[in-house]
């Protein structure tokens, strides 16, 4: 059916959650970079493939398909990941965890919020920082303490990598971007060890996708 084509920004958090997916199902990709500061994502060539503007977009088995939590359940479904629990209680708490963070943080602190938000005030300096921590610390110590209701065996929901550590990897590079503290996190801590080990992990990375200059 073609190439698998991923159209993504290096630093885009949905973007890296696709990288780590198609890594781990082993499907090989060609990335093509959106510049997000560019403007890239507003140009009608993209509008064409996502009304929204948004990255990722993948096109894959004949498909083309939006919205990262959207194609995420698609590879899970098509490439039998195993991201998600087969019981519904225990796969709704899975998600519920993973969502705490790509549907509660991470929309409220992507680029074009945090640009509004700066431009709100002027662009005063340390705006885009403040805004960040207000956001993504309280929610890191949320899932911190959601991650308590599961066996960290040793990723956030079992002994194999899931949706949620998809999710969380990202915004701790964000953070860590924005110089949000979450050094006294201790069981993140650890699963960010974990996941930085695994290869489909480390291949993903922000630094691994960077475009060459």
């Amino acid at each position: 059916m073609g190439e698998t084509v991923l159209f993504d920004y290096w630093r885009s958090s949905a973007s890296y959650r696709l990288r780590i997916a198609l890594n781990l199902a082993e499907i090989p990709y060609r990335a093509v970079s959106i510049d997000l500061v560019k403007g890239e994502h507003k140009t009608p060539e993209h509008l064409a493939r996502n009304p929204q503007g948004f990255v990722p977009v993948l096109d894959i088995d004949g498909q083309r398909l939006t919205q990262s939590l959207a194609i995420l359940d698609y590879l899970d479904a098509t490439r039998d990941l195993h991201l998600l629990p087969t019981d519904p209680a225990k796969r709704a708490q899975a998600q519920a965890l993973a969502h705490s963070i790509a549907v509660d943080i991470h929309p409220v602190c992507n680029l074009q919020v945090a640009a509004f938000a700066a431009r709100l005030t002027g662009n005063r300096d340390g705006v885009r920082e403040e805004w960040m921590a207000r956001f993504i610390r309280p929610g890191l110590e949320a899932f911190e303490t959601l991650l308590a209701d599961f066996d960290q065996g040793p990723y956030c929901c079992g002994d194999t990598p899931g949706l949620a550590d998809i999710c969380l990897m990202p915004q701790l590079y964000n953070a860590r971007r924005w110089g949000v503290e979450f050094a006294d996190l201790a069981r993140i801590l650890e699963i960010e060890t974990t996941c930085t080990r695994h290869p489909a992990f480390a291949a993903a990375h922000p630094d691994a996708a960077r475009p060459a200059d």
